[in-house]
C-alpha cells in the first residue's frame, strides 16, 4: 500500500509539470498556476523517483536542470510581473511564462521550500556534464538569496513583500515551519542571518500541556512536518530544546499524539473523527457558510489552515496527513490510513489523496471531498515516505555543508551533527 501511494503521489509531480521550464502546478485544476513550494518538493522527489526506478536518472536530470535554469535566468527585479526579487520568488507563477500571478507576495517561506529542493538536487546529482551544471546552479541560486534584506531592518524575518506596498505587516511568531527558513538563512555564505533573529523568534514559542500531552504548540499538522521533510532533527537540539530536554523530532511525535487523541475525543461531534481517523491541517474545505447539523450550529470554511485543539476545526480532515507522519510512528499512520481508505475510498483516486474530506457535509450519503489534488500534499508524502523507508532525503541534507552550517549557527548540536564548534 505505502509503495503504491508514494508512487501515485509522485505521479502528480510527474504529470502536472511543464518540461520547458520545470514548473509544477499548485493543483490539478485547469489553469492552476505554479507554486514555487511545489517545485521545491518536486526537485527533492526526483532523486526518490530515480532510486525507486520510476524515472531514469537522465530524466530526473532533465527535469531538475529545466527548473534550475529557469529560476536562474528568469527576471529578478522589483517589477510587478517579474518572477522574483533579491533571490526570492513570488508564491505563484504562470506555468508557461513564469511571471507573477494574482498579485501574490514575494514569499519568504515558499522560497525556502524551493531552495531546500534546489540544494537537495545539488547534493544528489554528483556526476559530470549536466549534473555538474545542476550543482553549480544550485549553489548560485542559494548564494543569491538576500536573507538579510528579508529582515526588513528588524530582528526576525518578514513573511513576504509586494512591489505595490513593500513588506507585509506581519512576521513569524510562535513555533511553525519557519525552522527550515531560519536554518537556510543562517547557512548562507553571502547574506547570513544573525543569531539574534532566531532567539527573538524562539522567544515567542509556547510550550503547553494539551490533552494531557506536553508539546511545543502549533495547531496545523503541516507546520510540524514541513521542516522535517528535509532536516533530520532526531537527537539534535538548539538552546530552546536543550532547556526542554527534548528535540523537534520528539516534539512532532507529541503533536501527532495530540492529533490522534483529539480525533478519539472528537469534542465537537463531527462525523468521521475517531481514534484511527485523525489529522487536521491546512487545506481545502467545503466553503464558507453556516449550517444547522444535528443539534449544533456549525460554521464551515473553504481553504484555510485548521488546527487542534484550539481550532479552527470545521470537521474537515486532511486525508494525506496520517500517512505523512510515517517517519514518526508507523503503527498509527498505517492503521489510520488503512481505515480511512476502507471507510472513504473516494478520497484516493489514481492513488492520490484529495486535499480535504468532510464527512459531516454529505450529499446523497457521500461525504464532501475536495476536487482534484494539491501538489504540496503529494510532494510531502513522497518525501516523508522516502525518509521513513530509507532516510534518503535526510541522508542528502545531512551531508550538505549549508544545512550543517545553518543548524550549527542556530545553536544545534548533538546526534548526527556532532558537538558545537
Amino acid at each position: 500500500m505505502v509503495a503504491r501511494l508514494q508512487r501515485g503521489a509522485f505521479g502528480y509531480l510527474a504529470t502536472f509539470h511543464n518540461p520547458d521550464n520545470g514548473l509544477v502546478a499548485d493543483t490539478s485544476r485547469t489553469g492552476s498556476p505554479c507554486s514555487i513550494a511545489v517545485v521545491g518538493f518536486a526537485l527533492s522527489s526526483y532523486p526518490v523517483a530515480v532510486e525507486n526506478g520510476w524515472i531514469t536518472r537522465a530524466e530526473a536530470v532533465s527535469r531538475s536542470l529545466a527548473a534550475l535554469r529557469f529560476f536562474w535566468q528568469s527576471p529578478q527585479n522589483d517589477g510587478a510581473t517579474a518572477t522574483g526579487y533579491k533571490g526570492f520568488y513570488y508564491h505563484f507563477l504562470d506555468m508557461h511564462t513564469g511571471a507573477r500571478v494574482w498579485q501574490c507576495e514575494l514569499s519568504i517561506i515558499d522560497t525556502a521550500l524551493l531552495v531546500a529542493g534546489i540544494l537537495t538536487a545539488g547534493c544528489y546529482f554528483d556526476g559530470e556534464g549536466d549534473e555538474s551544471e545542476i550543482r553549480s546552479l544550485a549553489d548560485a541560486l542559494y548564494r543569491r538569496v538576500d536573507w538579510q534584506w528579508a529582515q526588513n531592518d528588524g530582528a526576525t524575518l518578514a513573511q513576504g513583500w509586494k512591489p505595490e506596498c513593500g513588506f507585509l505587516h506581519y512576521g513569524w511568531e510562535g513555533y511553525n515551519e519557519a525552522t527550515l527558513l531560519y536554518v537556510l538563512g543562517f547557512g548562507s555564505p553571502t547574506f547570513p542571518l544573525s543569531t539574534a533573529g532566531y532567539l527573538a523568534w524562539t522567544s515567542t514559542f509556547q510550550a503547553e500541556n494539551l490533552l494531557g500531552i506536553d508539546v511545543l504548540y502549533s495547531g496545523p499538522l503541516f507546520t510540524h512536518l514541513f521542516s522535517h521533510a528535509w532536516i533530520d532533527f532526531r537527537g539534535i537540539r538548539d538552546e530552546f530544546m536543550t532547556e526542554k530536554d527534548s528535540d523537534y523530532f520528539e516534539n512532532t511525535c507529541q503533536a501527532i499524539r495530540i492529533h490522534h487523541e483529539y480525533g478519539a475525543r472528537n469534542p465537537h461531534g463531527f462525523t468521521g473523527y475517531d481514534a484511527d481517523i485523525w489529522g487536521v491541517s491546512a487545506g481545502e474545505g467545503p466553503g464558507d457558510f453556516y449550517m444547522r447539523e444535528g443539534a449544533r450550529d456549525r460554521r464551515f470554511f473553504g481553504y484555510m489552515s485548521r488546527g487542534v485543539p484550539y481550532g479552527p476545526d470545521d470537521g474537515t480532515l486532511s486525508p494525506w496527513a496520517m500517512l505523512a507522519t510515517l517517519p514518526f510512528g508507523s503503527r498509527e499512520a498505517l492503521r489510520g490510513t488503512r481505515k480511512l481508505l476502507a471507510t472513504y475510498p473516494q478520497v484516493c483516486t489514481q492513488d492520490r489523496f484529495a486535499s480535504g474530506l468532510n464527512p459531516t457535509i454529505s450529499k446523497g450519503g457521500a461525504p464532501w471531498i475536495s476536487e482534484g489534488w494539491f501538489g504540496l500534499d503529494q510532494g510531502l508524502l513522497v518525501l516523508m515516505i522516502a525518509n521513513a523507508k530509507s532516510e534518503l532525503v535526510w541522508g542528502l541534507t545531512r551531508k550538505c555543508s549549508y544545512f550543517q552550517a545553518g543548524l550549527r549557527k542556530a545553536g544545534f548540536s548533538g546526534g548526527w551533527l556532532g558537538p558545537c564548534t
